[in-house]
């Protein structure tokens, strides 16, 4: 089968193409693009479907047997489910907490069904994985009506901590676990023999979060409400006392809307360092000798840490540590900072082997190492094209 994966941002649009068989026989990509600046998505959308078809990949647009679609959060819905007006309800629903992506997923979605009217059309939530998190560890403390209009702990980035989830139990040969969590989506958790296999996520890039995940079902993860919470995002605040911004509003004489401009893009890695929103510019002016560059770097590592720790208790130990996404992938500093002083719980990382590892799958703790330490490169959309396979099957 050929299914689409449609990546929409606020001006942006990414796509994949993949061939699929049952039981991952074949994953094949067999193209992509993408377009940035994007002010018309219906040309946008007839231009890549046409580039593929000019290009070979396609006879026929009619050829797609399904456009996968990686939405972010949707009120009253989650998992992988059709993309249909129920869907497109529940995103404009949520439109004002995610503004940058709701709106694009659910104008592409309606375009998408009246360019491919034969396509499936599925939508895989953000928020997907989490759906099983204990209540204890989802719900906020907020007044009854504040919480029955929705306002609870979600979870995002979370096709990869799944890919985590099932590719971490593979290296660690917990193959039941791997095939458990291959069906998570369409049959829920079940009990696996043995040894739990407890696994702290960090996944580090433009937006960061981290996940503990316990026989490949997450128990609890960093973000919350928003992805503007948590860690110390690219230029989104993170983690932040509520009474700090009634405080700020007063005493700054700012606006609610230029308040929430400035922790959503003036704050983060970008409002300490001063420097820039990309942590690789900021490893550069920390190099250089800039102490706030040195010390976003540094509130990056604690917060991780810090969130990494939280999972301990529920999850009764730790079996591996796995980095994943941009920053995770490739910077070994940051790795480092993150694994500091971690022998006592039975983590011990290889410098050499750290070092040395750069955006590929590695294990980069030393042969004793009781707990492992992983990297997995990140591929949302492979797990996004696998879940689409499977929902059409």
């Amino acid at each position: 089968m050929l299914i689409l994966i449609a990546n929409l941002g606020s001006t942006s649009f990414k796509y994949r193409l993949y061939r699929m068989a049952a039981a991952g026989a074949d994953e094949t990509v067999l193209a992509s693009g993408g377009f940035e600046r994007v002010t018309d998505y219906a040309g946008t959308i007839d231009q890549a479907l046409a580039d593929l078809v000019a290009q070979g990949h396609l006879e026929s647009i009619d050829d797609i047997d399904a456009v996968g679609f990686k939405t972010v959060l949707g009120r009253n819905l989650s998992g992988c489910v059709e993309a249909d007006e129920r869907v497109i309800e529940a995103l404009e629903g949520f439109r004002e907490v995610a503004p940058a992506h709701n709106p694009p997923y659910a104008e592409g979605i309606r375009l998408f069904g009246k360019t491919l009217p034969k396509a499936r059309l599925v939508a895989l939530f953000e928020t997907a994985f989490y759906q099983w998190v204990p209540e204890a560890a989802s719900r906020y403390a907020v007044p009854r009506a504040w919480h029955e209009a929705g306002i609870q702990r979600y979870g995002f980035h979370g096709a990869s901590h799944k890919y985590v989830a099932e590719r971490s139990a593979e290296m660690m040969g917990r193959d039941a676990v791997a095939e458990m969590v291959r069906g998570l989506y369409q049959n829920g958790p079940r009990p696996v023999a043995g040894e739990p296999l407890r696994v702290v996520s960090f996944h580090l890039g433009g937006s960061s979060s981290v996940t503990g995940i316990r026989n490949g079902v997450a128990i609890g993860t960093s973000m919350g409400f928003s992805p503007q919470s948590g860690l110390p995002q690219n230029n989104r605040v993170g983690d932040l006392d509520s009474g700090a911004l009634p405080f700020a509003i007063k005493t700054l004489g700012l606006t609610l809307e230029e308040a929430e401009k400035q922790l959503t893009r003036e704050a983060g890695l970008l409002g300490v360092s001063g420097v820039s929103n990309d942590v690789r510019d900021i490893g550069d002016a920390a190099a250089e000798g800039n102490k706030d560059a040195q010390l976003a770097l540094e509130m990056l590592a604690d917060s991780a840490r810090r969130w990494a720790s939280s999972f301990l208790f529920d999850l009764g130990g730790i079996d591996a540590l796995v980095f994943t996404a941009g920053i995770g992938e490739n910077r070994d500093d940051l790795r480092a900072a993150i694994c500091r002083d971690l022998e006592g719980f039975g983590a011990e990382l290889d410098p050499e082997k750290n070092s040395a590892c750069r955006g590929k799958e590695a294990v980069i703790s030393t042969d004793a190492s009781q707990v492992k330490i992983l990297v997995i490169p990140a591929n949302e959309e492979l797990v996004l094209a696998r879940e689409v396979a499977r929902k059409i099957s």
